[in-house]
């Protein structure tokens, strides 16, 4: 069973604008505030936060990640995948792996 929304006249103007100015790419792209993520995007928001944190710091860091599909940090290639736009923004390369020693020899062979 599913509610009907509340008629518009009823909400407050504030609630109103934030129902309104909700966006999927919030969770990469909103400064600060209340965000909704699950567990892969939080490890990818905290990579992006990481390279600002350097930054401020006066350092010029990047970040690499690999991953497989079917590893046990699940769906983290997925959620990299679709962020990409978002991760390169902060010097972030995502290279898929096939398996576990693919993806791992992709980590050595970046150096």
């Amino acid at each position: 069973m599913s509610q009907a929304p509340l008629p518009t006249p009823l909400l407050p103007e504030a609630v109103q604008k934030a129902i309104t100015d909700v966006a999927l790419d919030d969770r990469f792209t909103l400064p600060s505030g209340r965000m909704y993520m699950n567990g892969s995007h939080a490890l990818l928001r905290l990579m992006m936060l990481q390279r600002q944190i350097d930054e401020k710091a006066g350092l010029n860091t990047a970040g690499f990640l690999s991953g497989y599909r079917g590893s046990p940090l699940g769906a983290i290639d997925q959620n990299a995948w679709k962020a990409k736009k978002h991760l390169a923004k902060s010097h972030i390369t995502f290279v898929p792996g096939v398996n576990e020693e693919l993806a791992a020899t992709s980590m050595v062979a970046s150096f």
